[in-house]
């Protein structure tokens, strides 16, 4: 987080992080079409309409003395660009972790999981995360419990969890709108920020 006090700004950044093919980049592009700003979003991908880099977007929000300014990312989920990953997490203040949630892929989840303990080892138990568990259209899920069981859901401090169907938008503005809340909370709980009305 950045806080500027004299032009008033309060710069926050949010990463969607999480396997290949899960439903990032139609996550981040289902969130800025709900703000009509679907055609902000940068991407840099292949020939194959795969992340290659990552993809970025910026929303702003303002009330009569601040502006409350986002940067958006998605990590790729394509191993070959493992080595990019850590630098787009750098300096964030937030993860929304992007599960694919069919039986198939539990375990390229949990894989995706532990690489992001790898980044951040302790510091990650107080680092906001919101768990979406994306494709509740299709068959065969997995239970969302055995997950949340699987990583110790309850030792971490400011994490939570939606379900989320990415490619019609169910569940994608909540998700957005809980990781900021929880962001907030943290920076509030760490007197960062103060209430402003």
């Amino acid at each position: 987080m950045i806080i500027d006090h004299v032009d008033k700004t309060i710069c926050i950044k949010i990463v969607y992080f999480g396997p290949a093919l899960s439903g990032k980049t139609t996550s981040i592009k289902t969130l800025f079409s709900h703000f009509g700003k679907e055609e902000k979003i940068l991407s840099i991908e292949s020939t194959l309409n795969r992340t290659l880099f990552f993809d970025y977007g910026t929303v702003s929000f303002q009330n009569q003395d601040w502006i409350l300014k986002i940067s958006v990312y998605t990590t790729t989920g394509q191993n070959f660009y493992l080595i990019t990953r850590p630098i787009t997490l750098k300096a964030v203040d937030g993860i929304i972790f992007v599960l694919d949630s069919q039986r198939e892929v539990y375990e390229r989840n949990m894989i995706s999981w532990r690489e992001l303990i790898s980044y951040f080892g302790d510091s990650l138990d107080d680092l906001p995360i919101l768990v979406a568990f994306n494709k509740q259209d299709l068959p065969n899920k997995f239970a969302s419990t055995r997950f949340l069981k699987q990583i110790d859901f309850h030792k971490y401090k400011n994490i939570d969890s939606k379900y989320t169907i990415a490619i019609s938008g169910e569940g994608i503005l909540e998700c957005f709108e809980d990781i900021l809340r929880l962001i907030l909370k943290k920076y509030y709980d760490h007197k960062l920020i103060s209430a402003i009305n």
